[in-house]
C-alpha cells in the first residue's frame, strides 16, 4: 500500500534524493581515482564501508531532518515472516531471468561484467559483503527513498519508477553495454516488485539472495 506521509522540509529530501540517485556512483568513481583499480582485499572493503556510510547518512536524513519514520521509504519489520517469504521468491524470479538474460545477451555477442585476465579476485568474504551492500545500499537508494519521494514530488509514478531505474543501469557502465541492459532488465523487476508491495525489507532480501547465489555459491 502506498505511503500517504507528508514530506516536512523538502530541502532535506532533495538532498536525500541526490545522495540516493548519485551518491553511490559518484563516490566509487572518487574513491577508484585516488586508490586505483581494484588491488587488496582492504581497499574494496574501504570502497563497501564508505557506502554503507552514504546509506546511514540517507536515513538521518529520513529520521533527523525530513522527521519521517523509515516506514516512509518501505521499510517496516512488523511483518517480518512475510517480507523475508517475498524476498525469497524475488530471489527466484530474479535467479531465472538472471540465466536466460545471461543465455541471451551471451547469445547475441553482449559480454556481461568487467572481468579481464589481471582482475583483482577479492575473497569470498569480501564478496558476500559486495552482495550484502548491494542488496540493502541499492535497494534504499533507488527503490525504497528514490521511488517514494520521487512519487511525492512529482505525483506520477511513471516518472518515479523509471527515472531511478534508468540510473541505476547507467551505474553499471563499467560491465559494458551488456551490463547496463542486464542491470536495467533485473533493476525493472526490483522497480515492479518494491511498487507493487511497498516492502523494502523484502526487496532487499530478494536481491541479496540472488546476487549472493550468483557470486558466492555458484562460483
Amino acid at each position: 500500500m502506498e505511503n500517504n506521509t507528508a514530506l516536512k522540509n523538502p530541502t532535506a529530501t532533495f538532498v536525500g534524493l541526490a545522495i540516493a540517485l548519485f551518491g553511490a556512483p559518484v563516490f566509487v568513481a572518487l574513491y577508484r581515482a585516488i586508490t586505483g583499480e581494484n588491488h587488496s582485499d582492504a581497499q574494496v572493503l574501504g570502497r563497501e564501508l564508505g557506502i554503507f556510510l552514504l546509506v546511514g547518512l540517507l536515513l538521518w536524513i529520513v529520521k533527523r531532518w525530513e522527521l519521517l519514520p523509515l516506514t516512509s521509504i518501505g521499510l517496516q519489520v512488523d511483518r517480518l515472516r512475510t517480507s523475508l517469504l517475498r524476498g525469497l521468491g524475488l530471489a527466484v524470479i530474479v535467479l531465472i531471468v538472471t540465466v536466460g538474460l545471461y543465455l541471451l545477451l551471451r547469445g547475441v555477442g553482449f559480454h556481461l561484467g568487467e572481468d579481464h585476465a589481471n582482475a583483482f579476485h577479492p575473497s569470498l568474504l569480501i564478496v558476500t559483503l559486495i552482495t550484502l551492500r548491494a542488496g540493502i545500499a541499492e535497494e534504499i537508494f533507488y527503490r525504497g527513498f528514490a521511488i517514494e519521494r520521487l512519487q511525492r514530488l512529482a505525483g506520477n509514478k511513471w516518472v518515479a519508477g523509471l527515472l531511478p531505474l534508468v540510473l541505476f543501469a547507467l551505474a553499471h557502465y563499467r560491465q559494458g553495454l551488456g551490463g547496463i541492459i542486464a542491470a536495467f532488465v533485473l533493476g525493472g523487476i526490483l522497480t515492479v516488485f518494491y511498487m507493487k508491495f511497498r516492502d523494502l525489507l523484502a526487496n532487499m532480501t530478494g536481491h541479496f539472495l540472488a546476487d549472493f547465489v550468483l557470486n558466492v555459491l555458484l562460483p
